[in-house]
């Protein structure tokens, strides 16, 4: 057998005896008997004890008194852990007693073996009453095969609660090794593709993974540009400007975007817009004006919210594509929801609804987060109606919310975004800074793949990238003239990047096609 104590690997930090045993389950796992039983006997370590082995053939034989003999003399087993393992023992040898006809041996296992046990009583009565349901079963009569079957789904269960010196746990190389890769992947700064990760050596991606060169400028708008969306499927973004006008493009199958719809029919600047789940169907809100909704295949108007002096500061839509809600800045209108007729369903208003500036349903439809009275936010739970709020010390001019439900940002004029979790286990946030925004509104974003990535424009011109594990950007990204007043990331197709600036135009960008990366 080979020595325990023996150390192997580049620090020595790695039991050699262990790593044996490890590989050993491994090829059994994986069906390769003749060389699993083949290392075993060269290297004299099995991955199941000595132990194991005696409790193996005994479960498989029925010799239940050994069984439990083998397991009280374990040691590594405190006392919770072994009193579960015996539960499993004593419920299959009490089940064998009472399929034999064996009533009084297994009345006799459930008072002095099961009570004995510090058990719930739940488990023992339940085991007690499947007593008196195997009374109308054929007992006897149940085939021999089903009963060591039984015995093997036994051992399994087994081997999860019995500590790793007496058998290996189930499937340890594969954990050890997934494990070591998604170490890998998370310290990778820009790690963006869905790949396999090759074993064969250590990853690292290059800069060329992620959005970092434009590669076309749109520029049919005729003023400042201040909101980009890429739409939920990732072939279409929605823009909109104060030239009144909103502009849906179509992203072609090379990248490419060309114009699909100019939508003209606000009095004012259209501040924002918003995609249907579904991305049949597109809002666009003027500013402090009307909110329209539009056909997307046909650009036609299909309704309009509101009248004159109708003032939506933001708007989401529901899962169904159905619904949406809208919050206001005029406190008396506070938020609403509604159909895409305009059929007010339910409302959110009074004095705990101040003015809204922003806000988001999850794209799971579970919570409605809004930003309230500039510093702070509301999480409501839309199946319990329960909420919390958080406040911020700076004034919060937009909201995003990531793609998974999990978190959600907001960008502050303080020259900082926060990310929070939706669940409310965070008691701070996770701050990004770097950019410039003091004055204007500046929307930020989550994108590339599992959302790893936060984007933002600046009151500087540039774009700021950050890897959601870092506070400060990891790039910066040139080429408008003026602020960028928002940025899209495209959901389908992760390498690819919109942003909006005063300079009339929208950039998209690409990763870095030069060789120097």
């Amino acid at each position: 057998m080979e020595n325990s104590s023996t150390m192997m690997g580049p620090r020595g930090l790695i039991k050699k005896y262990e790593f044996v045993r490890v590989i050993v389950q491994c090829l059994y796992s994986l069906g390769y008997q003749k060389s699993a039983s083949c290392l075993e006997s060269e290297s004299g370590v099995s991955y199941k004890s000595k132990g194991f082995e005696r409790l193996e053939v005994q479960i498989l034989n029925g010799d239940w008194d050994g069984c439990i003999d083998t397991l009280i003399a374990i040691t590594d087993l405190n006392d919770e852990r072994r009193a579960s393992v015996l539960f499993l023992v004593f419920k299959q040898c009490f089940w064998e007693y009472l399929n034999r006809g064996d009533d009084s041996l297994a009345l006799n296992v459930l008072r002095k073996r099961v009570s004995s046990l510090q058990m719930s009583k739940d488990k023992i009565h339940n085991l007690a009453s499947s007593m008196l349901c195997l009374e109308g079963m054929n007992l006897g009569k149940i085939d021999e095969g089903v009963v060591l079957e039984l015995r093997k789904r036994l051992l399994v269960e087994l081997e999860r609660l019995l500590p790793p010196a007496e058998v290996v746990p189930e499937r340890r190389l594969e954990h050890l090794v997934e494990t070591a890769v998604t170490s890998q992947i998370d310290s990778c700064l820009y790690h963006n593709s869905s790949v396999a990760i090759s074993l064969y050596e250590d990853h690292c991606c290059g800069r060329d993974q992620i959005p970092t060169e434009t590669v076309q400028i749109l520029t049919e708008h005729k003023n400042e540009v201040w909101f980009v969306q890429f739409s939920n499927n990732g072939e279409y973004l929605a823009s909109s400007s104060s030239d009144c006008s909103a502009i849906i493009w179509k992203v072609l199958e090379d990248g490419k975007l060309t114009l699909k719809h100019t939508l003209r029919s606000h009095q004012n600047p259209v501040s924002f817009v918003a995609w249907s789940p579904d991305d049949t169907k597109l809002l666009t809100c003027g500013n402090a004006e009307v909110l329209k909704l539009w056909d997307v295949e046909t650009g036609i108007c299909k309704h309009t919210f509101g009248d004159h002096g109708f003032i939506v500061s933001s708007c989401a839509w529901f899962p169904d594509s159905k619904r949406l809600v809208c919050g206001s800045s005029d406190t008396e209108k506070g938020i609403f929801m509604c159909d895409c007729d305009g059929n007010e369903i339910k409302a959110w208003r009074g004095t705990r609804i101040p003015k809204v500036l922003d806000l988001a349903v999850t794209p799971d439809g579970e919570n409605l987060i809004s930003v309230l009275s500039d510093k702070d936010i509301r999480i409501l739970n839309l199946g319990t109606y329960a909420e919390r709020v958080i406040s911020e010390e700076h004034p919060i001019t937009s909201l995003s919310v990531s793609v998974d439900c999990k978190n959600f940002i907001v960008n502050l004029n303080s020259q900082e975004i926060h990310m929070w979790d939706v669940a409310g286990k965070w008691e701070k946030p996770f701050k990004y800074t770097g950019h410039s925004q003091n004055k204007y509104v500046i929307r930020s974003c989550f994108g590339g793949l599992d959302s790893t990535f936060i984007a933002s424009g600046s009151e500087n011109s540039q774009i700021y990238i950050w890897n959601r594990r870092n506070s400060k950007p990891i790039e910066i990204l040139s080429g408008h003239s003026m602020t960028v007043n928002c940025v899209s990331w495209n959901p389908k197709r992760p390498k690819m990047l919109a942003s909006a600036s005063d300079d009339h135009t929208i950039r998209i960008w690409g990763p870095c096609q030069s060789s120097e990366v």
